[in-house]
């Protein structure tokens, strides 16, 4: 029976866990590195370490998984990415697919394969092991991660709740996820560091970047309060290069305002997660512009994708090269590569005062939790395209004319009259016309990569019909550029 300090597991599980005296000894007596010492050391180097996803439902298939991108790609940090089921704690119904059709399932049940199984893939590769899920109640998930040896977890109350779930009330997410944080605190009091993510990604459909950090912010304040000592903070790249590395940026020195100096912070971006590509060929140079704007923003880690996106789970052909495609972009090779700082900067401006805008006003209540959820019951907080009732939706958002995502409605967010004019200023749309192709211009945002696929396919059967000998893509027979495009 489990004795971890904290944690309100179902008992079946924690009949299953070794005791927490014997949890503690095998994740000190670790030859590994630890997850918060790969990222110290990445933000030291200045170059950002590479992570895939991965997950499969089979042990043994997981095992060759994880050894395959391990011997071929060296990724700084592996994955084990969680199945549904499990995320829903639906242990029973994990247990009867993995005996029926172990591939049937969309990652690693990890509770039904239990701990012992976990330390077996913990202690097979050399790179630390981070658990990915989405779980609006980690706990059952959380105390099994521990005792199998992994001290890097995914995921706060908001970030794994909203986008996830339809119906999860935000005070019963919170208050979970809340017995995982504070369990973190008791093992940093016992020199046990546990790297906490948080999820800025979202419902990664643009999601405006100050909504991202301003969740992201308001967990790492819960975390840090109940003692957590180690925060990644994960923003979801948008597409807009300066507006994204103005986010990065962003992330410490928001930090150093909001939460306590005790907690390190290390930014993280997660590579594109909208539409992608299904041209290998334009998907790995998105891959590719990622990998850069990680290293280009100050990220201690870059989430990577794959040229098999646009198909669903990649296999691990695909993995490697999206791994090896990312890390040359951290290289020097691309060190001449240099944005325009003063428009970095005046994004950077304006990101933080819309952060401030959305976070303060919940800050300065005396019951966090309560007020995070008041905040989006009210519409103060708010994400756009939510799959769950607890959040309005009542956000618009809009890519301008050079790609950044902007307010086109703010909903019920308090934003200063300032803040609201810029944002018009950036769109600068026509809203009457607008209003009668507001789904599409929405899905043709959406499609933002999309563009730089058809320009391409365009191009290619331009060249292909005018045959040898004669003008190239700009040439006669080229197609017209169309908007919204890579710049």
């Amino acid at each position: 029976m489990s004795d971890l300090p904290e944690l309100d597991i179902e008992p079946r599980v924690a009949a299953m866990l070794p005791p927490w005296t014997e949890i503690m000894q095998y994740i000190r007596k670790s030859p590994k590195r630890a997850p918060v010492e790969v990222l110290r050391a990445a933000a030291a180097r200045g170059r950002p370490v590479v992570q895939p996803r991965c997950g499969v439902g089979g042990h043994g298939e997981m095992r060759t998984l994880l050894t395959t991108l391990e011997q071929r790609a060296r990724p700084g940090i592996l994955t084990i990415t969680i199945d549904s089921f499990t995320r829903l704690k639906q242990f029973r119904t994990a247990a009867q697919a993995l005996q029926r059709d172990p591939a049937g399932l969309n990652g690693y049940p990890l509770v039904t394969h239990g701990w012992r199984r976990g330390r077996e893939l913990n202690e097979l590769v050399d790179a630390p092991i981070e658990v990915r899920h989405g779980s609006p109640d980690p706990r059952e998930l959380f105390a099994v991660s521990l005792a199998s040896g992994f001290t890097s977890f995914e995921g706060g109350g908001i970030d794994y709740n909203l986008p996830y779930s339809k119906d999860v009330p935000l005070a019963r997410s919170l208050a979970a996820w809340a017995q995982v944080d504070r369990l973190c605190g008791v093992l940093a009091e016992a020199g046990v560091v546990v790297d906490r993510e948080l999820f800025g990604t979202l419902t990664a459909v643009l999601v405006p970047p100050s909504v991202s950090l301003a969740v992201c912010l308001l967990e790492a304040r819960a975390a840090s309060l109940a003692g957590v000592r180690c925060l990644s903070v994960a923003y979801p790249q948008g597409g807009e290069v300066h507006q994204d590395i103005a986010a990065l940026r962003s992330i410490p020195v928001l930090a150093r305002r909001y939460l306590p100096e005790t907690v390190e912070i290390f930014p993280v971006l997660h590579e594109f997660m909208g539409v992608f590509p299904a041209d290998p060929d334009v998907a790995d140079a998105l891959i590719l512009y990622g990998g850069l704007t990680a290293r280009l923003g100050g990220a201690a880690k870059v989430i990577n994708k794959t040229n098999q996106e646009s198909r669903g789970i990649p296999d691990a052909d695909a993995n490697v090269s999206g791994i090896r495609t990312t890390a040359l972009a951290c290289t020097d090779l691309l060190d001449f590569v240099r944005v325009d700082e003063a428009t970095v900067e005046e994004e950077t401006y304006w990101l933080q005062r819309e952060v401030a805008e959305l976070v303060e006003p919940v800050l300065a209540a005396s019951d966090l939790p309560a007020a995070i959820a008041d905040a989006f019951a009210g519409g103060r907080l708010d994400i756009p395209f939510s799959a769950s009732v607890h959040a309005r939706s009542e956000v618009i958002p809009k890519r301008d004319a050079t790609g950044a995502i902007r307010y086109l409605s703010a909903g019920r967010l308090p934003f200063s009259r300032p803040t609201l004019r810029r944002n018009e200023q950036c769109l600068r749309v026509d809203r009457a016309s607008l209003s009668r192709r507001l789904v599409d211009e929405i899905r043709s945002d959406i499609d933002f990569f999309l563009h730089a696929e058809r320009r391409l396919r365009a191009d290619r059967a331009a060249v292909e019909t005018a045959g040898p000998g004669t003008a190239g893509p700009a040439g006669p027979g080229a197609a017209a550029p169309s908007p919204g495009g890579i710049r």
